[in-house]
């Protein structure tokens, strides 16, 4: 690890704030993240979905750990700016090999991780022990490397609709005050779109909250006030960049014709972006 990972990492952690929240466009391959950079953008997060599909893997631990890295490190080098992973539930059974997974996430470049407590094999979350145990595993192994990693523990609650509903916000504050003690830096809660819901998540968590954002959500500014650190779009670019290459497939298919391809990013502006 380098001193410039770990200043990179500590801008990482003081771009959380409430007052400019972080606003990230996820990438999933070296061309977006560029494309991200060029925007504006302050830091660069990838998203584990659009990562695994450009890898050919459905997303939820299928793709190879090996493979995830690989692609973080072209990331990396192809910005200047801060680097945060998204690496599903940690490529990993066990918590010695979430450590492993951070090691070489860490020698990567990165400065930062998402890591999920969604079981991949059930349609539940992992028991609050286990996955704190596998959160203690991935701060220790920043510790080693001597990085201060910012660790945002994803929190299933809402996106996959565990328990009561009436229950359902404690379940996330409760899980969220443990993440945080086993080492957690913030709390990343997709599926809540909720003004009230999440105002009370900001109250209630002594850490920076990270939504998961889209059409029909709250926009930034309306987050910042509601005391939203981190907004994410998460697989969404993805998803949607997806979606032009269907259309532009169906309509050449059909009708023989090339409107799909209407705005596109001009040859030599994508050529020059990437060859500097």
């Amino acid at each position: 690890m380098t001193t410039q990972q770990h200043d990179s990492a500590n801008l990482f952690h003081a771009l959380h704030t409430p007052t400019t929240p972080l606003a990230l466009a996820n990438a999933w391959d070296a061309a977006s993240a560029r494309l991200v950079e060029s925007a504006g953008a302050r830091a660069i997060a990838t998203t584990s979905a659009g990562v695994a599909w450009g890898l050919g893997a459905a997303d939820g631990d299928h793709l190879d750990r090996d493979q995830a890295i690989a692609l973080i490190a072209r990331v990396v080098n192809a910005v200047s700016l801060p680097v945060t992973a998204d690496i599903e539930s940690g490529f990993g059974a066990t918590p010695a090999e979430v450590a492993e997974t951070v090691t070489g996430v860490i020698a990567a470049g990165a400065v930062g991780i998402n890591i999920e407590d969604a079981h991949p094999d059930l349609p539940a979350l992992r028991p609050v022990a286990d996955q704190c145990e596998r959160l203690a595993a991935a701060r220790s192994a920043a510790d080693a490397a001597g990085l201060p990693l910012f660790i945002n523990a994803r929190l299933d609650t809402y996106l996959r609709a565990i328990g009561p509903e009436e229950t359902r916000l404690q379940e996330t504050l409760d899980r969220a005050r443990a993440y945080l003690d086993a080492g957690a830096s913030g709390i990343f809660v997709p599926g809540v779109t909720d003004p009230d819901v999440i105002a009370a998540l900001t109250a209630g968590i002594p850490a920076p909250v990270n939504i998961l954002a889209g059409p029909g959500a709250p926009s930034v500014p309306e987050l910042s006030k509601l005391g939203v650190a981190r907004v994410s779009l998460g697989s969404g670019v993805a998803e949607a960049a997806y979606a032009v290459a269907l259309r532009a497939a169906a309509e050449l298919a059909t009708t023989g014709t090339y409107t799909s391809l209407t705005d596109a990013i001009p040859y030599g502006d994508l050529n020059s972006l990437m060859n500097r």
